[in-house]
């Protein structure tokens, strides 16, 4: 089965997914390797077969995304131009992780696309949602790039066909430490607002990944220094607790390595949004934005620490395996079909 595996790259997560599942689909599949998107600080470390622009959201410095510089960089004739050219006829199955130009382009000419992404399980009528709802974001979220059917990752299994998260083997061979550091990825802020918030806590050590500076610096308590993937999980695998976004992989490693953890959603962004009340759910502290009012928090937080016990067994292979199973169920329908077409056009002819 000749198969293209296309992954979004606008955060780190999807790569970092990537990477884990891609030997095992070349076992599995003759694969070839679609990244779109420019937000992505961790590499594929294979290689790919096609690189595109895509649709990237652009991180603020404010707590949320920055449409104007989004939007800015966007164009819609490239875009449309990478749809309309991407040889999705070349394949038997794409397998999607919420990568916009190969589901659009599978839509387009009616090519099988499964999806493989955490997406998928945010858009199941199962998975927690945030009590105040977001009509348009909803509809982005489900449109971006729409698959008919799939597998997805979450925090928990909440229904079939949803998996809990493939964790990195760097973490799960990695030796967890306690240095007494706070590990902090918050992208969505600059340097000078996390500075300013975090300094309220004067007996923390503080180490912040900043998408905002190009060399390392100290202010306070806080040490800054640009984003690193191979700094970032020494940090990481050695920290007291991690202070980060509502996204999906970092926050689901912090529970794997059961590290205090606390999540900021980012402003705008639904998904993060509905990441938040799941963790909440599960007993995972959550503050809006970095106020003041919110400083009682964070002090409860770490003086508090209460760690989760969460189950995250390796089920990469078993994910891969469901997917290629549901791509021989899709083959199955069609071919039925196809018959019932046949024979229905051969039984109007007889009569």
């Amino acid at each position: 089965m000749k198969v293209l595996y296309a992954i979004q790259a606008t955060g780190n997560g999807h790569v970092s997914r990537a990477n884990e599942i891609i030997p095992l689909l070349q076992k599995k599949c003759d694969l070839d390797i679609l990244v779109s998107g420019t937000q992505a600080d961790v590499p594929i470390n294979h290689f790919v077969t096609f690189r595109r622009n895509g649709f990237s959201f652009i991180f603020g410095k404010k707590g949320g995304i920055d449409f104007y510089n989004t939007f800015k960089q966007f164009q819609s004739k490239r875009f449309l131009t990478e749809i309309k050219n991407l040889p999705v006829e070349n394949y038997d199955l794409v397998i999607n992780d919420f990568e916009p130009i190969s589901a659009w382009a599978c839509k387009i000419k009616h090519i099988p696309c499964i999806a493989m992404s955490h997406q998928y399980a945010v858009l199941h009528h199962e998975s927690p949602k945030p009590v105040k709802t977001d009509p348009f974001a909803w509809m982005v979220l489900r449109y971006y790039a729409p698959c008919k059917t799939g597998v997805g990752f979450h925090f928990k299994s909440f229904a079939e066909n949803i998996f809990t998260p493939v964790i990195r083997k760097e973490i799960r061979q990695a030796v967890i430490t306690d240095m007494g550091h706070y590990t902090v990825y918050l992208p969505a802020y600059d340097d000078k607002k996390l500075i300013h918030f975090l300094s309220n806590f004067k007996n923390v050590q503080w180490q912040i990944f900043s998408k905002h500076t190009k060399k390392s610096y100290l202010a306070g308590n806080c040490a800054i220094q640009p984003v690193n993937a191979g700094e970032f999980t020494k940090s990481f695998i050695s920290c007291k607790g991690i202070l980060c976004g509502a996204g999906f992989e970092t926050p689901a490693e912090a529970l794997y390595m059961k590290k205090n953890l606390l999540i900021i959603p980012m402003k705008h962004q639904y998904e993060q949004h509905c990441n938040s009340a799941a963790a909440a759910e599960m007993g995972v502290p959550v503050i809006k934005k970095l106020k003041k009012k919110y400083i009682h928090i964070v002090d409860r937080w770490l003086n508090e620490p209460t760690p989760l016990i969460v189950d995250y067994k390796d089920e990469t292979s078993k994910i891969i395996d469901r997917v290629l199973a549901l791509a021989s169920l899709h083959d199955a329908d069609k071919t039925i079909t196809k018959l019932k077409d046949t024979g229905s056009q051969v039984f109007a002819r007889a009569i």
